[in-house]
């Protein structure tokens, strides 16, 4: 296949690096330092699955350049989606499927706006992962994806997807429901995420504090009441998944998004407990829990935002 992996993060690099280690076409698309350092040594992936490996330097900053592609892994920070989004077209034929393995819930819409639904496919990692050094990304946890339709069902090249993927070494299932599978990992990362930023702690302690694990089931079962007013496929379950997630999720770990925080790097709280909060008013489901969340965050992203603005 020809790939193209817009957004070269932990994420984007981990599964596309698998895909170019088999020897299918990939373009990285990057920017800065990390491109620079891609196309100079190629993309070293650092994975505690799969070794330490590195691919070559088939990167640009330009979608133009990468030409049309069978597959577009979209991998990019909420953040931004619209600008990233808005570079795709290039890249377009008319099978060409553009597949979003992000956090949120809203990601398929965006991407059908621009592309049409037709060429939009959706999914989710689950994975920590991130750019370590220019040119370099590592892989920890699980290192799985999910992947499906934007509406409930198979599909044929989601079943050729799925055996392209396992031979190029993905753990991988195709879904189904993949909307409802989103919108339990949704609920889960949400909650999970805004309290482990908010509480500055690792997921050991707030899970094991019966006050916080109380309050984060509370923000994840808001979030799957919006859902349910939405009218999407929940699915039966969906909680009791999200706490068992909480639980498997490395003691000693810190969600990717209280990391960011930390670090002054820009956050995904809008496409996460901001969406949360908005579509709760939209849809007159109360969210008190998923409200303070954001209210708490919200000073200190606006603050990082302001930073990153300026720099």
């Amino acid at each position: 296949m020809k790939v193209a992996v817009m957004g070269t993060g932990g994420v984007g690099g981990y599964f596309g690096g698998l895909l170019a280690r088999a020897e299918h076409e990939v373009t990285f698309i990057a920017r800065g330092a990390h491109l620079k350092a891609i196309k100079k040594n190629g993309l070293r992936v650092e994975s505690h699955l799969d070794g330490t490996f590195t691919v070559p330097g088939n990167a640009t900053d330009d979608t133009a350049e990468a030409g049309v592609q069978d597959l577009v892994l979209f991998t990019v920070k909420m953040y931004h989606n619209e600008a990233a989004a808005a570079a795709l077209p290039p890249m377009m034929g008319p099978e060409t499927a553009v597949l979003s393995l992000q956090n949120g819930i809203n990601n398929g819409e965006i991407l059908s706006n621009i592309v049409g639904e037709d060429h939009v496919m959706i999914g989710s990692a689950y994975m920590e992962g991130r750019i370590s050094e220019p040119g370099v990304v590592t892989q920890l946890g699980p290192g799985i994806a999910a992947f499906g339709e934007m509406k409930v069902g198979i599909s044929r090249r989601g079943e050729d997807l799925l055996q392209r993927f396992q031979e190029s070494g993905w753990r991988v299932n195709l879904h189904e429901n993949m909307p409802g599978m989103l919108w339990k990992k949704f609920a889960y990362i949400a909650g999970s995420a805004a309290f482990c930023a908010a509480a500055n702690c690792v997921y050991e302690e707030m899970r094991t504090k019966p006050e916080t694990r109380a309050l984060i089931q509370k923000a994840i079962e808001e979030t799957l009441a919006v859902g349910r007013a939405q009218g999407a496929s929940i699915m039966a379950g969906s909680l009791a998944w999200a706490m068992d997630s909480l639980d498997r999720f490395p003691g000693q770990g810190r969600a990717s998004m209280a990391k960011d925080f930390t670090d002054l790097r820009p956050v995904e709280l809008e496409g996460l407990t901001g969406t949360v909060v908005r579509m709760g008013r939209e849809l007159n489901v109360p969210t008190p829990t998923n409200d303070f969340l954001y209210a708490i965050l919200k000073p200190l992203a606006v603050r990082i935002e302001a930073l990153h603005a300026g720099s």
